[in-house]
Parts: structure tokens; C-alpha cells; sequence
């Protein structure tokens, strides 16, 4: 192993890897959140027996939520491909890999915010329900403020699981260290950049789950 080869290989390709995969996970973690949040709203109230039960509705919205979740994402990848050229053009991008990461994220963030929703006191709701409030005020001051711990974890829980994916997107070629971890760690044979690149997601792994920590016990203190 050349140590000398793969030190050039890292500053000469490791810091755009990283911006790459910087803009793939936070567009998917904030498209992920925003319309996750809202299908986990929908999904929540319309199984609550305090608000509005449609179970319809509700059955609909869950299997596509569970469908998109059941598919093993490598898979979900080839089948979103046709999709990310027909929006973009070229899908073997950032860009095309932060779609795709999008479309991952709504679901898996959906159920864990539904989760987080479901969590809160029956008591709570019943008693801001009694004020006359309305729903947008209920789940603004009651409902998401209890929420909230379990919703950063989720996020933390989100981001952490969109950088697992985002590696898979580079063995299409759309970027990121998982690009880099093929085009020259497995492609070259280059072992020590697969090391690095191991080494270095599982230290970001390990920051990103203590600052999500860290907010969370902030939140419940």
C-alpha cells in the first residue's frame, strides 16, 4: 500500500467529495424534513380518534409511504433514474443523487415524525382540544413542542441514514465520497483511500449523532 499515492489522491479529490456530499445530504435532509413532516401530520391525523379519522385517506397515504420504504434503496435508485433525466437531464450528478436522496428521505422521516407525534400525552391533546383551540394551534403548541426531542433524534436519526445512501449514489458515478471510494479506492486498488474514507464516515457518523444529542437533552431541559 502507498501511503505517498493515497495522501495525493486525498487533498487532490477529497475535499470536493465532501462538498458533493455536503449539498446531496442537505438538500435531502431538508426536502426529507419539510414534506416528511407534513405526510407524518396527515398520516396522524387521520388515525387519531381526537381529530379527523379518514381511513382511507389514511391507508392510501401509508402504502405509499411503506411501498417507497420497502425498496431497497440501491434499487429505488435504478428505478428513479428515467425519472431524475427526464427533470434534470443528466442524473449522474450531485443533483441527480440529492433527488434521488429526497425521495428516500420524505418517507423514512414521515414515519419517524408520526412516531414522534404519537408519542405526546392523549391527555394534552384532550386538554388543549377542550380550550376550543383549533388544529393548526394544537399541533403548534401542544402536540409538536412535546414532540420535539423525539423529532431532532429523528432528524439526527435521518441525516445519519442519508449518508449511508449518499456513498451509494457514487457507485453510480453522481458524486461524493462514495464516487471517490470507487473511482480510485476499488477501481485503482487504492486500499488506503477506502480506509480513509471508512475512517472518515465513521467519524462523521459519530459528530453528527452527538451534536443531535446534545440539542436534544438542551430541548427536554
Amino acid at each position: 500500500m502507498n501511503w505517498q499515492s493515497t495522501l495525493e489522491i486525498l487533498q487532490d479529490n477529497l475535499g470536493k467529495a465532501l462538498a458533493d456530499t455536503f449539498f446531496m445530504v442537505s438538500i435531502a435532509t431538508v426536502v426529507g424534513v419539510v414534506f416528511g413532516t407534513l405526510l407524518a401530520i396527515a398520516l396522524f391525523l387521520t388515525q387519531h380518534h381526537l381529530f379527523s379519522p379518514n381511513a382511507a385517506v389514511n391507508n392510501v397515504v401509508g402504502f405509499v409511504v411503506n411501498a417507497i420504504r420497502s425498496m431497497p434503496f440501491l434499487i429505488l435508485l435504478v428505478v428513479l433514474i428515467p425519472l431524475i433525466q427526464l427533470i434534470i437531464g443528466d442524473p449522474y450528478t450531485p443533483l441527480g443523487g440529492a433527488i434521488a436522496l429526497s425521495i428516500a428521505a420524505i418517507p423514512f422521516f414521515a414515519r419517524i415524525a408520526e412516531n414522534s407525534f404519537t408519542e405526546v400525552d392523549s391527555g394534552l391533546i384532550e386538554a388543549a382540544i377542550a380550550t376550543g383551540a383549533p388544529t393548526r394551534q394544537i399541533l403548534c403548541d401542544a402536540i409538536f413542542p412535546q414532540a420535539l426531542p423525539s423529532f431532532i433524534r429523528g432528524i439526527v436519526l435521518t441525516v445519519i441514514s442519508l449518508l449511508g445512501y449518499s456513498a451509494m449514489v457514487g457507485t453510480i458515478g453522481a458524486g461524493g465520497i462514495g464516487d471517490m471510494a470507487i473511482q480510485f479506492g476499488y477501481n485503482r486498488y487504492e486500499t488506503g483511500v477506502l480506509i480513509a474514507i471508512v475512517v472518515l464516515l465513521v467519524v462523521l457518523v459519530q459528530v453528527i449523532q452527538w451534536v443531535g444529542d446534545l440539542i436534544a437533552r438542551a430541548v427536554i431541559h
